[in-house]
């Protein structure tokens, strides 16, 4: 997912149409910015009061194994089992994939 434009951007291009009364039509060729976005962004202004990013969350897979420890404990103690024999043994669920991805 790529980054969200910056809250300067946003506000120029806002200020722009609402403010200088620029076409979004305009607005978007000259801010490189789709129309689609400045909807968007107007949309959630209209909503919110604001046109922040939504909440950005960290990038990557949402990691069910968090206690490392006991993972690498559990991972010597079944080493010899297959991926999916160590899910079914987990505490939680979890899939075999997630154990591959986790083995030390």
């Amino acid at each position: 997912m790529p980054a969200p434009y910056s809250y300067d951007l946003r506000q120029k291009v806002i200020d722009a149409i609402e403010l200088d009364g620029m076409p979004k039509t305009e607005a978007s060729q000259v801010f490189h910015v789709s129309r689609n976005t400045i909807n968007l962004w107007l949309q959630r202004k209209a909503q919110t009061g604001d046109f922040l990013p939504k909440p950005h969350h960290r990038p990557g897979n949402n990691h069910k194994i968090t206690d490392w420890e006991k993972f690498k404990a559990f991972a010597q103690e079944h080493g010899d089992k297959t991926a999916a024999q160590m899910a079914e043994l987990w505490d939680d669920d979890i899939s075999p994939r997630t154990i591959s991805r986790a083995e030390p």
